[in-house]
């Protein structure tokens, strides 16, 4: 793939998911590739080129810092271009970085780590401003037991409940580097709960819809309607004893993620 063209960059972006349908690209609806590659087709006029992201996010799902690779024969100057691609993009996606690679690398094996924030609240009113960013759940949640339970996800587990498609013939084992429900302290706003929670995440990889099950299996926890031994006996590869449940995309954010 890489042997057509001369030249590779890593780019770096922040971008608010709300509006968009993830990031493949698909007819006649918006999504994060389609309007990277329509900008990056103005800037470059007929000039070749192609994108690669680190991982694709589903519609809605927002990132703090996200990479994609860029491919092309058309060599960049830097400081100059990471100004014109911002300023062509609309304001909901931020260029933050741009560097040199070379052909070696790939954007997908070479993620050593990645993790993921979940934001939610518990609310007895709808908030609609915050709708974008953050799950507000109108039920009390037991927050102390969603942070228990939170933990058990670390460590190697078979996340075949956890996933959505086929499983045969498919690794679902996973290993999770860190897992943990903390107060939200970093993403605040007026329009905001007073009092809102993270669900941070951090492992090499993550299958479709994976974190958002995990999440959801949280929030059943928090809302007394499965136990946590029900989620360790789920992580066992024992038969589940409730139905998965994909929390709301807007809640989810890729917070970061790291290469070897």
């Amino acid at each position: 793939m890489a042997s057509r063209y001369k030249f590779f960059y890593l780019i770096e972006i922040q971008y608010l998911g709300f509006r968009y349908h993830g990031w493949q690209f698909q007819k006649e609806v918006k999504t994060l590739q389609g309007m990277l590659e329509r900008t990056f087709k103005f800037l470059f006029e007929q000039q070749t080129f192609k994108i690669l992201a680190s991982g694709r996010t589903d519609a809605m799902v927002s990132a703090e810092s996200s990479y994609f690779e860029l491919f092309t024969n058309h060599e960049l100057e830097l400081d100059s271009f990471i100004q014109e691609l911002d300023y062509n993009l609309p304001p909901d996606i931020k260029v933050k970085n741009i560097s040199v690679v070379d052909a070696k690398f790939n954007v997908i094996q070479d993620v050593e780590l990645k993790t993921y924030h979940y934001y939610f609240a518990s609310v007895q009113e709808k908030y609609p401003f915050a709708s974008p960013l953050m799950n507000c759940i109108q039920a009390p949640l037991d927050i102390e037991a969603m942070i228990s339970a939170a933990s058990i996800y670390k460590g190697l587990h078979d996340f075949k409940f956890f996933m959505t498609g086929d499983a045969e013939n498919k690794n679902t084992e996973r290993y999770i580097e860190d897992s943990k429900i903390e107060p939200n302290q970093e993403l605040t706003a007026s329009f905001f709960p007073e009092d809102s929670f993270v669900f941070s995440v951090t492992g090499k990889g993550f299958m479709r819809y994976q974190v958002r099950y995990m999440m959801g299996a949280l929030i059943k926890i928090g809302m007394g309607e499965i136990s946590i031994k029900d989620l360790e006996n789920t992580l066992k590869g024992k038969e589940a004893a409730f139905e998965k449940f994909n929390a709301a995309a807007s809640g989810l954010m890729v917070k970061n993620v790291k290469f070897k």
